[in-house]
C-alpha cells in the first residue's frame, strides 16, 4: 500500500516537471505547478532513499543467506545500520502521506468572548487577546482587528481579529474552546480567588471561491458606528450587520472607516463560519474521528486553565502544564501547540493504518 502511494506521488512529480517545461510561458500555470512540485519534493526525496535502503537491505539479506562467513558479518553490520533508517523513513513517509487539513496554510480569524465572571472575564479576554498578539508578533504575522466591544475598564466583552501569515490557522486552530482563569481580582479586598471563563473560536479565512453565498440568503443592515457607552461617533452610516438567513448567523462590523470595508470584513467572517459548519458536518460523517485525542475544540469544552497564584497553565487535552505563566501570557505557546500538533498527526496516521 505504501509503495503504491509513493509510486503515484513520484509519477505525479515527473508529470509536473514535464508540464512546467511545456508551459514555460504561462506564468500563472507555472506558478501553480511549481507550488505543487515544491509540496511533493520532500516525499519524493525520502521515497527514493526509502527504495534504495530497501534494496540495500535485500542485498545484505541475500549475502547472509549465501553463508559466506566473512561477507555475512559485514552484511550483518550493514543491516544494523540499515534497518533503523528504513523504519524511520517508513514512519516519515506515512506521516507525509496522511491527508492534511487544507485550511492549515490559511490566515485565521479569532473570536474572543467573555464568559462567566463579569468584569474579570472581560479583563481576561483582553489578556488572551494580548497573548495571541504576542504570539503573532513572534512569528512575524500581521494582526488586524475586525470588531471589538470594550467593557470600559480595559477588558473586552468581545473582540474579533484576523491574523495574516502562512500557516497561521495550523498554529491557532487548537485554541478553540473554553479558557478558564483562576486569580484574585484587583477589586477583591479579601484575597479570595475567583474563577472566570472566556470562550475562543478559531476560523480559517475562506475565499469567495471556496464557498458561494447567494445574495438571497443575506440580510444586510446599515447603521451608525457606536463608541463606548453606545454614543454615535460617526455621522455617516458605515457600520454593517449581516444576517445569514438559513443559519441565523449574525455578524456586525463597525471598526473600519467605510461601509464597503466593514461589509468585506463581515462577509469574510460569515464565509468562515459557514465553511466551519460544513467542515464539522464532514468530519462528523467520517468513521475515524481523527481528533479524538486532542478533543473537538468545541466552545463548550474546557481546554486550558490559567492559575495565577501557582503560576501554572495546564492544557487539559494533553495533560501538560507550564509553570511559567508569565511567559505563556507573553505568547510562548509552542509548548502546547507543538504537542497538540504531534497528537493530531499521530491520530491521523493511526486512522490511516487502521484503514489499511
Amino acid at each position: 500500500m505504501l509503495l503504491e502511494s509513493l509510486s503515484a506521488v513520484e509519477a505525479r512529480y515527473q508529470e509536473i516537471i514535464k508540464l512546467i517545461e511545456e508551459n514555460i510561458n504561462n506564468y500563472q500555470q507555472v506558478a501553480s505547478l511549481s507550488k505543487e512540485k515544491s509540496d511533493l519534493e520532500e516525499v519524493v526525496t525520502k521515497s527514493r532513499e526509502y527504495r534504495q535502503t530497501m534494496k540495500n537491505i535485500e542485498e545484505a539479506q541475500g549475502i547472509i543467506a549465501a553463508s559466506d562467513e566473512e561477507l555475512s558479518e559485514l552484511a550483518k553490520d550493514d543491516l544494523d545500520h540499515l534497518m533503523p533508517r528504513f523504519e524511520e523513513l517508513e514512519q516519515d513517509l506515512k506521516a507525509l502521506l496522511v491527508p492534511k487539513d487544507p485550511r492549515d496554510k490559511k490566515n485565521v480569524i479569532i473570536e474572543i468572548r467573555a464568559g462567566t465572571g463579569g468584569d474579570e472575564a472581560g479583563l481576561f479576554a483582553a489578556n488572551l487577546f494580548r497573548m495571541y498578539s504576542r504570539y503573532a508578533d513572534n512569528n512575524k504575522w500581521v494582526m488586524e482587528i475586525i470588531s471589538q466591544n470594550e467593557t470600559g475598564i480595559g477588558g473586552f466583552k468581545e473582540i474579533i481579529f484576523m491574523i495574516k501569515g502562512h500557516g497561521a490557522y495550523s498554529r491557532f486552530k487548537f485554541e478553540s474552546g473554553v479558557h478558564r482563569v483562576q486569580r484574585v481580582p484587583s477589586t477583591e479586598s479579601s484575597g479570595r480567588i475567583h474563577t472566570s471563563t472566556v470562550t475562543v473560536a478559531v476560523l480559517a479565512e475562506v475565499e469567495e471561491v471556496d464557498i458561494q453565498i447567494p445574495n438571497s440568503d443575506l440580510k444586510i443592515d446599515v447603521y451608525k458606528s457606536a463608541g463606548a457607552g453606545g454614543q454615535n461617533v460617526q455621522k455617516n452610516s458605515t457600520a454593517i450587520r449581516i444576517t445569514h438567513l438559513p443559519t441565523g448567523i449574525v455578524v456586525a462590523c463597525q471598526d473600519e472607516r467605510s461601509q464597503l470595508q466593514n461589509k468585506l470584513r463581515a462577509m469574510s467572517i460569515v464565509r468562515a463560519k459557514l465553511y466551519e459548519i460544513e467542515e464539522q458536518k464532514r468530519q462528523a460523517e467520517e468513521i475515524a474521528t481523527r481528533r479524538a485525542q486532542v478533543g473537538t475544540g468545541g466552545r463548550s469544552e474546557k481546554i486550558r486553565t490559567y492559575n495565577y497564584p501557582q503560576s501554572r497553565v495546564t492544557d487539559h487535552r494533553i495533560n501538560i502544564s507550564s509553570h511559567n505563566l508569565q511567559s505563556v501570557m507573553e505568547g510562548e505557546l509552542d509548548l502546547f501547540i507543538d504537542e497538540l500538533t504531534i497528537r493530531e498527526e499521530a491520530d491521523r496516521l493511526s486512522a490511516i493504518e487502521t484503514e489499511d
